[in-house]
């Protein structure tokens, strides 16, 4: 989802296919608009299981195989438990229409309020059906899902094909500069031949990735009586048939979510009644919140500092899950400095071989992220630290110089640096000052930093208005795919004229990452790795249009007694606030 994700793609070529993000994303903050918050300390650190309670066992089978993947059965829904849970987050929501929102703060909420065809539930590393009963590859370019009996809408409209087929189309239609389309890039068409089944064509056949994209940004399921076809829905009137609906909303202050009573999905029971959200512009309003027992859980974004605070204090805990979080700089290849191609290319390595990953690493982060040399992490098939071999693992100021006068750039480089203080935590004010004193003292940069919040700078980001600026990547699911296609693939999510529609002699077409993309996407095994490995290797020698900086891990704050958030904090990287159980 970048942060997007924020957050949160997934990708086939052909026309190829995007992964999720979130976050990017992909997947920042001031105080509170509304009320003001306060947390619980924390003391031990506690890492998330990794086999939390699902509502039954779902039999799955691999992706692309043409195996089916059933539901189990879910009888006639159920009914939530009681208590009130209090989140409390730094996030941003751009948009609750799923057609108009990529990011991890968007996505918190819509995976509660809506229902997917397939999901990954607790737990688990594959999807499963959530919506649907079954979904199978019929043909190599054809996927088909039933959908499950009974499911309804939070207003009590009945959920059939065509709304599913609607979510989708509307997706690509929109086609939001901020939406999820380009993980829809291997869908040709999607139909609804009946009442319960949904036939999606795609373009290139055996796309490993199709079934975790229809659990991403790209597949929330609305309701075709409700949102308009070819506009965004306002966030106060957005329905779904999700494991919660939406109260009292005000954006970016405050949401409250309750419980449906009656829910089928593969959520299973909700652990509570409600979930009320609080949204914190300052880190250190939510630390406060969640040291008072304002909130029960503090979920993204504390500084290192904080937490480490918060671990000595008994009321509350410190729950730590797997990290495939990402953050990582890009360039606008047509507005970033240089006067020739080559120019650019120079300045973009330069940068590559002057930012020391470990000193922001340790000085920043103080442990909780790590250096990362590829937009691949570490731990995933195919990973390869492709700029640590290309650039070193140290800064090397002579050699970043040398890049420069090779490519008749004039020093200092005049570069105009752009970040997010609320959206990718409170620590990235640090961060790119840190940057910033790291390219200075080369002599080489003269760094123009600039700071935006995260709600502008998703517009401005895709709209050529910075030419060097910070994104993170919040995955959708754990697959390099999931790190390449959405950066990668013609109309990707970056928008920085890596791969643009129609162009031609692009940046793409010269690294040869699109035949690479179709290899990874459609091929399994020692073809599947070796093509990955291709691709890091192809854009850190060839054009480099993001510099990778580092990875970390996921954090919550909880207050004692609170239960389940451990559970949730898999490799998924989604949020349930199904799974959290208000303290006794």
């Amino acid at each position: 989802m970048t942060s997007h994700i924020t957050r949160r793609a997934v990708a086939s070529i052909g026309a190829l296919t995007l992964v999720l993000g979130v976050a990017a994303c992909g997947s920042g903050k001031n105080d509170s608009a509304s009320t003001p918050a306060t947390t619980p300390p924390t003391s031990a650190v506690e890492t998330g299981a990794s086999t939390p309670e699902t509502s039954g066992e779902a039999p799955t089978s691999e992706p692309g195989t043409g195996g089916e993947t059933t539901s189990p059965e879910t009888g006639g829904g159920t009914t939530p438990a009681a208590g009130v849970v209090k989140i409390g987050t730094t996030d941003k929501v751009v948009a609750l229409d799923p057609a108009g929102s990529y990011d991890n703060g968007s996505l918190l909420l819509e995976i509660q309020l809506y229902q997917f065809l397939m999901s990954v539930p607790i737990g688990e590393k594959t999807p499963q059906p959530d919506a649907a009963e079954k979904c199978d590859f019929a043909t190599p370019t054809t996927y088909t899902c039933t959908i499950k009996d009974g499911l309804t809408f939070s207003n009590g409209d009945p959920l059939t094909s065509e709304d599913v087929r609607f979510s989708f189309q509307r997706v690509l239609d929109i086609a939001d500069p901020n939406g999820p389309s380009s993980l829809l890039a291997n869908l040709d068409k999607v139909e609804a031949p009946d009442a319960k089944t949904v036939t999606f064509t795609l373009k290139t056949g055996n796309d490993q990735t199709f079934p975790f994209v229809l659990g991403t940004s790209a597949g929330p399921i609305v309701d075709s009586k409700v949102f308009p076809k070819d506009a965004l829905l306002s966030d106060e009137a957005v329905i779904g048939s999700g494991p919660y609906k939406l109260g009292n909303y005000q954006k970016n202050q405050l949401a409250e979510l309750t419980a449906r009573e009656g829910y089928i999905g593969n959520a299973g029971q909700v652990k509570n009644s409600s979930a009320i959200v609080q949204y914190f512009t300052e880190a250190s309003n939510l630390k406060l919140a969640i040291e008072n027992g304002d909130v029960d859980v503090a979920w993204r974004s504390l500084d290192t500092q904080s937490i480490d605070d918060l671990k000595t204090n008994p009321a509350v805990q410190v729950k730590e899950g797997p990290g495939g979080e990402i953050r990582y700089i890009v360039f606008n290849l047509k507005t970033q400095p240089g006067d020739t191609e080559e120019g650019k290319r120079a300045v973009r390595r330069a940068v590559a071989y002057t930012v020391d990953r470990q000193a922001i690493a340790d000085k920043i982060y103080k442990g909780t992220y790590s250096p990362l040399y590829s937009m691949v992490p570490d731990g995933l098939p195919g990973h390869l630290d492709a700029l640590k071999t290309e650039f070193g693992d140290a800064p090397d100021a002579a050699k970043a110089k040398s890049e420069l006068e090779a490519a008749g750039v004039a020093t200092p480089v005049a570069l105009s640096l752009q970040y997010s203080p609320d959206h990718y935590g409170p620590s990235s004010d640090q961060e790119y000052n840190e940057i910033k004193r790291q390219l200075e003292d080369t002599g080489l940069f003269k760094v123009s930093l600039q700071a935006t919040e995260w709600v502008q700078y998703s517009k401005d980001r895709t709209s050529d208005v910075y030419p060097a600026y910070q994104l993170g990547w919040f995955p959708d699911f754990p697959d390099a795919d999931n790190y390449l296609s959405p950066f990668l693939v013609e109309g990707n999510f970056l928008g920085a004229h890596y791969c643009d529609k129609g162009a031609t002699d692009r940046p793409c077409d010269t690294d040869g990452v699109l035949p690479l993309l179709k290899t990874e996407q459609t091929e399994s095994g020692d073809a599947r790795v070796k093509a990955i490995e291709e691709i890091q290797t192809a854009t850190t020698k060839g054009t480099l249009p993001t510099v990778p900086l580092l990875q970390g891990k996921q954090i919550a704050i909880v207050k004692t007694g609170v239960t389940g958030v451990e559970d949730t904090l898999d490799a998924s990287f989604l949020f349930r606030f199904w799974a959290i159980g208000a303290a006794s």
